[in-house]
């Protein structure tokens, strides 16, 4: 059902790009708008995970750089039966993390200092398994896609009046025009929102199931949303965009929010945990890594 409803906004998506093309440019506006979705919707197949990281200036770590923190995330990616991701780490006060990558076998997850230096280790697992969830859910795709489109539909309608209009029957009205130029990226907006919000429990959900331990996802997920909204993200005030990829919202208010309530979540996990099994909640200990972030306090 989440497949078909997200299959569906991001049709609706698609049509609200080609019906600006449309107004500014008449029918070969739409076409032209509907060529621009597919070209921008295929490079960002091959290379969102790249943008997302040199957006972020994320560094790899491996099992020699990082040994705690890569090794929590080989153990949840055995968990999840999932192939190892490529595992960063960003240097950024803001708490936060995120998954990229076009599929399971092409996927990287990141977290930011800011995080890794505030939770316990049960707590980052939660965190990365919310993030590998993900990965699992193939949300990573789909949502740098609806954020390239909704980017363009902003785009498109804030430059609109200054592109050629058809003739005839296809010339927008002049106040149509400056109405579409106003809604549309509201419209895109919205319709974001509800893709981001909906992939957000499913991840909740598997993250769960991932780690065992709910309630150390909810425990996360209380620390760092304070902290994420009062120290924003520089990738994301850069791009605001970026935004919609993170576990909790570094930018706007809850009601612009992609991401659902945190005090939401937070109850629908504690409701999961009478069923979740503690024993699976802390992968096998290793070594310290050279941050010491996930020593238990």
């Amino acid at each position: 059902m989440n497949g078909m409803k997200t299959a569906m906004l991001l049709a609706a998506l698609t049509a609200l790009f080609m019906g600006i093309g449309y107004m500014f440019g008449g029918t070969g506006g739409a076409l032209i708008a509907l060529v621009v979705a597919a070209g921008m919707n295929l490079f960002t197949y091959w290379n969102a995970d790249k943008l997302v990281l040199r957006m972020h200036h994320a560094r790899e770590v491996d099992a020699r750089t990082e040994p705690e923190f890569y090794g929590l995330v080989a153990d949840l990616a055995r968990r999840a039966n999932l192939p190892m991701p490529k595992v960063y780490v960003v240097d950024d006060p803001s708490p936060n993390a995120f998954a990229t990558g076009r599929n399971p076998q092409n996927a990287a997850v990141a977290a930011t200092t800011g995080l890794l230096e505030r939770l316990t280790r049960d707590e980052v697992a939660g965190v990365m398994a919310h993030e590998l969830g993900h990965v699992r859910n193939r949300d990573t795709l789909i949502m740098t896609m609806v954020a390239t489109i909704a980017g363009a539909v902003s785009m498109i309608a804030n430059f609109g009046m200054f592109f050629g209009h058809g003739g005839g029957e296809d010339r927008p009205n002049p106040m149509v025009a400056i109405l579409a130029m106003v809604m549309a990226p509201f419209a895109a907006m919205i319709v974001q929102m509800a893709i981001s919000r909906t992939r957000e429990y499913g991840a909740d959900r598997a993250g769960a199931e991932i780690s065992g331990n709910p309630r150390a996802l909810a425990s996360a997920l209380a620390k760092i949303a304070g902290p994420a909204q009062a120290i924003p993200s520089e990738a994301a005030m850069r791009n605001p965009a970026a935004a919609q990829l993170y576990i909790v919202p570094t930018l706007g208010s809850d009601l612009f929010s992609t991401h659902p309530a945190t005090e939401k979540r937070i109850a629908a996990l504690h409701a999961m945990a009478p069923v979740a099994t503690p024993s699976a909640a802390s992968p096998a200990p290793r070594a310290r890594s050279a941050l010491d972030p996930l020593r238990g306090r």
